[in-house]
């Protein structure tokens, strides 16, 4: 299979209350999650975007394995790895506990977790933010704009 496309639905109120149409946005941060096959080297490609909006109760992760690209700039990839890895970060959105997840209650420490530095093959990128009325229809956005 060449391009896995996964996303996990998360506690979140309907995207339809969320936004009005005299409503600016609510704020979210988000942190771009990267493939990297060999820390010492320092490269790494985009593989999926975690967005949480504290605001609109709202955290989430979607993310893209493209293994012909991940091949090509990375032929030792464990694929395997990199699943698994993302695996575990939607499983952490989705508040799941046991067999090793941690358990870490509200979505605002889970999302710590996630966008916490680490050497692995799966590594969170800087936490940056904007402002959106619909967190869904963002998280989209952002894993078209910057991952795929």
């Amino acid at each position: 299979m060449s391009n896995i496309i996964a996303r996990t639905t998360t506690e979140h109120r309907p995207v339809a209350n969320v936004a009005r149409s005299t409503d600016v946005g609510h704020p979210y941060q988000y942190v771009v999650l990267r493939a990297v096959p060999r820390v010492d080297r320092e490269e790494f490609l985009n593989v999926g975007v975690v967005l949480h909006s504290q605001e609109s109760d709202f955290l989430d992760a979607a993310f893209t394995v493209d293994e012909t690209r991940l091949r090509a700039a990375f032929p030792d990839i464990d694929l395997d790895a990199v699943r698994a890895a993302l695996e575990i970060v939607c499983a952490v959105c989705r508040s799941e506990t046991g067999r090793g997840l941690p358990d870490l209650g509200p979505a605002v420490k889970r999302f710590g977790w996630i966008s916490a530095p680490r050497s692995t093959v799966v590594q969170p990128g800087p936490v940056h933010g904007g402002v959106t009325g619909d967190p869904a229809a963002e998280l989209t956005r952002l894993l078209s704009r910057l991952v795929g």
